[in-house]
């Protein structure tokens, strides 16, 4: 029978869950890892996957720690996904463990890739090191959600974001196309776009809005990919997602591909992708159960000849999504839903 967790155990994986958290936006398409190092009861170092290509938090965690003053050696790891043991874009995790004298890795959360799949673990045990997982773990695969969603169905978690006034229409027909919600809103979505790897819209949108769907009110240093379903060519060829520097998908397929292009964009590594269209979009993905999560946001603002979203509680039950709790993103409550 494995030994319950201690309550200094459990917070030091808080903490590698927390440090973690830094990387977020930037490090797709790898997860978020958080590594902490204890010894003799105290954190001595902290590393997390901070970007793509860089150290892996086990790596910047040992480095941090010679960088202070302090061995690495017989301390105790603390990390929220099983370390690699293959190389890939930095060497594996496990060379870097049992080269620095670490005496006991705590995971998290088992890696369900499979070019790691409990080889990891597996290899630290081999080396002697005494290894034990499961602290945290509902944690861990809550905050590397997409990553897991990836590893397993091979294609991306899909988050929709619609906007919708007092009474549920998505936009105004009475005036020039125009954002209704308020700018603390705006960073919420921004910040939402950051966290996903593409943003996907219809024609109607950029038509209508001739939307960038680029990332500007936070720092980044990567941009999503936006694709464009435009069956029958109405976009302009001089809408900004057709001219500007950044890259657009633009399929003409209609609707018909979600699947096949849900296919397409994990065999390309997006494990997050961002649907930002209007209600014929929407109810494409949400008619076909391909919605994984659902934020309804909802203004104060009553449109004078409103544009029905036709969304409801029956909708977003019927395709699978369950109802959580309520955000607020500024002046807008959100109804956030998931399956």
């Amino acid at each position: 029978m494995a030994k319950p967790w201690s309550d200094d155990e459990h917070a030091f994986m808080s903490r590698a869950l927390a440090v973690a958290e830094r990387g977020r936006g930037k490090v797709s398409p790898n997860p978020l890892v958080g590594c902490v190092l204890v010894k003799d009861g105290e954190v001595i170092a902290e590393g997390w996957h901070d970007h793509l290509g860089g150290l892996h938090a086990e790596q910047m965690a040992i480095h941090d720690a010679e960088k202070n003053g302090f061995s690495p050696n017989g301390a105790t790891a603390y990390v929220t996904l099983e370390p690699c043991n293959h190389f890939g874009r930095t060497p594996p995790c496990t060379e870097a463990l049992m080269w620095a004298g670490i005496k006991e890795v705590i995971v998290a959360h088992q890696d369900p890739n499979p070019t790691v799949r409990g080889s990891g673990l597996q290899v630290l045990e081999e080396a002697g090191i005494d290894v034990r997982q499961g602290l945290l773990e509902t944690e861990a695969r809550a905050q590397m959600r997409p990553f897991m969603h990836w590893c397993e169905h091979r294609r991306p978690m899909v988050t929709v974001k619609l906007a919708v006034d007092c009474n549920g229409s998505v936009d105004d027909r009475s005036a020039h196309a125009q954002r209704f919600t308020s700018e603390a809103c705006l960073d919420e979505v921004h910040k939402l776009r950051m966290e996903c790897d593409a943003v996907l819209v219809g024609a109607e949108t950029v038509t209508r809005d001739d939307p960038s769907l680029t990332v500007r009110r936070i720092e980044t240093d990567r941009q999503p990919l936006r694709i464009v379903i435009d069956p029958h060519h109405r976009i302009p060829k001089s809408s900004v997602v057709l001219t500007d520097e950044h890259e657009t998908l633009h399929l003409t397929t209609g609707f018909r591909g979600l699947v096949p292009l849900l296919n397409q964009l994990g065999d390309q590594e997006v494990q997050r992708l961002l649907v930002e269209g209007g209600p014929t979009t929407v109810h494409a993905f949400l008619e076909a159960k391909l919605v994984d999560e659902f934020f309804l946001v909802q203004s104060d603002v009553e449109h004078a000849q409103p544009v029905a979203a036709n969304i409801s509680d029956e909708v977003l039950l019927r395709s699978g999504l369950v109802r959580g709790e309520n955000q607020q993103w500024g002046e807008e409550t959100v109804q956030h839903w998931r399956r």
